[in-house]
């Protein structure tokens, strides 16, 4: 059962959760304002917020009925292998805590940004949840763009240094491209059998080859973010270590492939935003 628990939570895409947290500090870092505990913090919202999310989104396609018939990791819910009601309160338990632990981040830091937490929990659950949920309207790869790139680096800048500066907004653009991406990947993998089950994400309402040419134009600015950062460090093109990773997926991409052959390209994908944010960061404190 455990190992059920953890494959529904979805580990790949943790490195989604890690990366802007590493890139806020870092930047946080450059104008002599690193807090380690309260990165640590920052971190444990973000990956109780994704791990979150995942749960949450799996209970809701699961009793929808979307994730019937799915390429990918495994579904709980849609597999029936655990009861939906469980996965239900594994969601509601994982962004309970990112909220607690973003109420100590608040109360230490800035009382508004509990503002920004309840509608990071707001769009967690309303991804695929509720009556009326973004993720069926094209929303979701915008969601991603705002609250796992600008709102997490940005906010894990601003709760250590007590404002943001180029760096944080720069790496927050670069790292939301990259995390935007993982989503572009998964909803074109799924794109025929969304269609099908009338989940209008992205994918279905751009096209396959609209589609794809997001994915490229995403990649290009993430690394034009790290152009942007050479005047203020050169080391900031540490970044570039994750082009490998970057060049391979967008090939794939690029060349056509689809099904089952994307998830490798959601692997890479993932790699080259935690490679790009490593990468990033250890320069940034470098600078």
């Amino acid at each position: 059962m455990p190992s059920l628990w953890i494959a529904g939570a979805r580990p790949k895409t943790l490195p989604a959760a890690v990366a802007p947290v590493l890139v806020g500090t870092g930047a946080a870092h450059l104008d002599g304002g690193m807090v380690v505990w309260k990165a640590l913090v920052a971190l444990g919202v973000s990956l109780a917020l994704q791990i979150g999310v995942n749960y949450a989104n799996d209970y809701s396609d699961g009793v929808k009925g979307t994730d019937d018939d799915r390429v990918g990791p495994l579904r709980l819910v849609g597999s029936g292998l655990v009861q939906a009601k469980h996965v239900k309160v594994a969601a509601l338990g994982f962004l309970a805590l990112g909220g607690v632990l973003g109420f100590v981040l608040a109360a230490t830091s800035s009382w508004w940004l509990l503002l920004v937490g309840a509608a990071a929990l707001s769009a967690a659950w309303g991804y695929t949840g509720g009556k009326n949920p973004y993720g069926y309207r094209a929303l979701g790869e915008v969601s991603v763009f705002v609250f796992f790139g600008l709102v997490a680096v940005l906010g894990t800048t601003f709760v250590q240094l007590g404002t943001v500066n180029l760096a944080s907004v720069a790496g927050a653009i670069g790292i939301g491209s990259l995390a935007c991406n993982i989503l572009v990947a998964n909803n074109l993998r799924d794109r025929a059998k969304d269609e099908l089950v009338n989940k209008r994400t992205l994918a279905v309402v751009l096209g396959d080859t609209n589609s794809r040419r997001l994915f490229v134009a995403l990649i290009v600015v993430a690394f034009g973010c790290l152009l942007a950062l050479v005047p203020v460090t050169p080391w900031a093109l540490l970044g570039f270590a994750a082009a490998p990773f970057a060049w391979r997926s967008t090939r794939a991409v690029a060349g056509g492939v689809e099904g089952e052959a994307l998830i490798a390209v959601l692997g890479d994908t993932g790699r080259a935003e935690l490679v790009y944010a490593v990468g990033l960061t250890v320069g940034l404190l470098l600078a």
